[in-house]
């Protein structure tokens, strides 16, 4: 999530209490976590295990629980909680605005659209040119719509983050982390009926330009898909994985999280994808492997019954 404007990090400490060490001379732009981290970013990490990937990351500024040793240009600000103080700071750029009617004032809706019943728009919407969005379709807060963009009824774009911080030392195990994040969806995008994509936690999620979706999809928060994608019924993306152009995922693909599917690579129904694939391959089953792989180890299973048989009538 990119602040409105660059934030002193003196601001930044102030707000959440913090002890500041290090950097105080360049601006916070915003705040992301570890997966979306860019330079000028504030992250946060609150166990010894994560600390040394969260400090050489790409992160300037470091919300930390312990004071230790970092980089050259960045800086540490110390706090007892620092998920917390990730919480403060989101809740403070990016506060939750109650909805008092269905489209509201801050939204912008172009020219041409054709904007069914019952359809909820929230606040600081952004919608293109000669879209369709259908019945009881749901746009949450700060989500962007470009241009021709194609809707079906009942879809929920823009739900919070199914992300939680997890601690087992507390009486709630799982605290949900606030979702800074947006969804953007570019031109020419078409997404069937009773969809669901969720916002980033604190990135974007993207679903790129003329890419096409059927009914019954989710797409977890900050997952990036490419351009002229095509998802068939009940496909399922976890968060923060990267589906490259041109990607074909056929009914009931189930993706894990932060993996990428390469550039133009068909993934057959009903796979599991547990791990990155490389680009302008056909891959099935679970785990989804190489498809002319995949189904001569099927042939050779269903012949393991005659094999035996075999055996059995050697001895």
């Amino acid at each position: 999530m990119k602040f409105p404007a660059p934030i002193a990090v003196q601001e930044i400490a102030r707000l959440i209490g913090a002890k500041l060490v290090g950097n105080v001379n360049s601006p916070v732009t915003g705040i992301n976590e570890i997966h979306k981290v860019e330079p000028g970013d504030l992250v946060f990490v609150d166990h010894p295990k994560y600390y040394d990937k969260c400090i050489h990351s790409a992160a300037t500024f470091i919300i930390i629980n312990k004071e230790t040793n970092f980089p050259e240009g960045k800086a540490l600000l110390i706090v007892e909680q620092p998920f917390e103080a990730y919480q403060t700071v989101i809740r403070h750029f990016r506060p939750f605005e109650p909805a008092n009617k269905m489209i509201s004032d801050s939204a912008v809706i172009g020219e041409g659209c054709y904007i069914g019943p019952n359809v909820f728009i929230g606040h600081h919407v952004t919608i293109g040119r000669n879209c369709r969005i259908f019945p009881n379709v749901t746009i949450l807060d700060h989500c962007i719509i470009g241009d021709n963009v194609i809707i079906q009824a009942g879809t929920v774009i823009g739900s919070d983050a199914f992300y939680y911080n997890t601690k087992k030392d507390r009486e709630v195990w799982y605290k949900r982390m606030e979702s800074g994040g947006r969804v953007v969806i570019e031109d020419d995008v078409e997404i069937g009926a009773n969809c669901t994509i969720d916002r980033g936690v604190s990135h974007d999620t993207l679903i790129g330009r003329g890419t096409k979706m059927d009914n019954l999809i989710q797409i977890g928060h900050d997952t990036v898909v490419g351009k002229n994608c095509l998802f068939a019924s009940q496909v399922g993306i976890a968060g923060a994985s990267t589906i490259e152009d041109g990607v074909i995922l056929w009914g009931q693909v189930g993706v894990s999280k932060t993996l990428t599917i390469g550039a133009n690579a068909v993934v057959l129904a009903q796979s599991g994808v547990p791990a990155s694939l490389e680009g302008g391959k056909t891959y099935f089953g679970y785990p989804a492997e190489d498809a002319s792989v995949k189904k001569r180890e099927i042939v050779w299973i269903k012949r393991i019954p005659e094999i035996w048989e075999k055996i059995k009538g050697l001895k």
